[in-house]
């Protein structure tokens, strides 16, 4: 299975790209992992105009990941107003994807201001993990924790509750 992860914005925080590394070493045993990062965009003047357009030239870099990436593999877009699962869901999810006969899986973390609504209509499942707000640098080790944790369960190994 491959797996990419779509992210807007670079992680600059070494405690983070410690932890994202140790996933990523974790999960090697599991699948492939790729880290995709999209140039963040800031708004030097805080307006819902801005805020649009900068939204909207993010998605348009993710659309182009996500094309580039396949045409055919299921996108999960994570959005707070998305569908919450718990981890046996997700591993459900994944699970059926893959006997589905899908091998290409894509989650797209938005920046600070979110996900444009193309993005999030050219997903397969918008994806809530929590009704709270993250910030968009440290979401990618809560992802790639329940990533690593679906794929201990699905391979019926142990791993701490």
């Amino acid at each position: 299975m491959k797996i990419s992860i779509i992210a807007v914005g670079k992680i600059k925080e070494k405690y983070l790209k410690d932890a994202i590394d140790e996933y990523k070493k974790r999960l090697s045993k599991f699948c492939t992992l790729d880290i995709i990062e999209v140039n963040e965009k800031v708004c030097k003047v805080e307006n819902e105009s801005n805020i649009k357009q900068v939204i909207e030239l993010e998605g348009d870099e993710i659309i182009f990941k996500i094309d580039a990436f396949s045409k055919n593999g299921f996108v999960f877009a994570l959005d707070i107003l998305g569908k919450e699962l718990s981890t046996m869901d997700l591993k459900n999810k994944m699970s059926e994807i893959k006997i589905n006969g899908i091998s290409d899986i894509a989650f797209i973390i938005g920046g600070s201001y979110g996900l444009c609504d193309k993005v999030k209509k050219r997903a397969n499942l918008r994806l809530s993990f929590s009704k709270m707000t993250f910030p968009h640098q440290l979401f990618r080790v809560i992802l790639m924790e329940q990533l690593y944790r679906v794929f201990k369960i699905e391979n019926n190994e142990p791993y701490h509750k």
